[in-house]
């Protein structure tokens, strides 16, 4: 089911400015009912009404900011980019993949997962999927100093494996690929087969990206100039 409100974009859905004083506050106060809201109730019990009452704020206030469901759940994923996260740094790859790959389980796991809810409202809500998108796109990019670690401790070539014909210094590394591969596993475990947590999963996935990339399995063509 679509959410007919996802027809517009939000008046303030991504502020660019940061505010301060009580709008601040209110921000705090709604996108903490949104999250609450929508790991308790899901996509389809998230209404406007709801989070003004648990935000303890005028539902007029939440419709003049943020005007549509679809505006709070833009939102709530900007403020997620917002957060000061840092890609685990144990040193070495397999370790740091690891520690990613838990963090994600643990987050996935939690009961109620607001992760799993935002992943599904994002079904449901053109804003929120496009918003969940630049999300994720940014989250790897910002993990793909884990790999730029390894290739300058040495665990990884960053060039010059074989091509199919034997040519030296025809690829390069595909960081992002990596990355997929090794997080991959766990939502594959939790998200689609919802089945339990496995302790092991996390250490696994790691050391089988980590020995595909040093087989040459993430290896893209060099692109001209690099």
């Amino acid at each position: 089911m679509t959410d007919s409100t996802d027809s517009t974009e939000p008046a303030v859905g991504a502020p660019e400015r940061r505010p301060g004083g009580r709008t601040a506050r209110v921000r705090t106060q709604v996108l903490d009912a949104v999250r609450a809201e929508l790991a308790e109730a899901g996509h389809e019990g998230l209404t406007v009404e709801g989070v003004a009452a648990r935000a303890g704020v005028h539902r007029t206030t939440v419709y003049r900011r943020w005007r549509d469901v679809g505006g709070l759940l833009v939102d709530v994923i900007a403020a997620a980019g917002e957060m000061d996260w840092q890609p685990p740094d144990t040193g070495s790859l397999c370790g740091d993949l690891t520690a990613l790959n838990r963090e994600i389980q643990e987050s996935l796991v939690v009961r109620p997962s607001f992760a799993v809810a935002l992943m599904a409202a994002s079904f449901h809500s053109e804003q929120a999927a496009r918003a969940q998108t630049r999300l994720w796109a940014d989250r790897y990019a910002q993990c793909e100093i884990l790999v730029e670690r390894a290739v300058a401790r040495g665990e990884l070539p960053a060039r010059g494996a074989r091509d199919a014909r034997g040519a030296r210094g025809a690829t390069e590394l595909d960081a992002r690929s990596l990355l997929i591969a090794a997080t991959a596993p766990v939502y594959h475990q939790v998200v689609l087969l919802r089945a339990g947590p496995d302790p092991r999963l996390p250490e696994r996935a790691a050391a089988a990206a980590v020995l595909a990339a040093a087989a040459g399995a993430f290896s893209v063509p060099r692109t001209e100039g690099a």
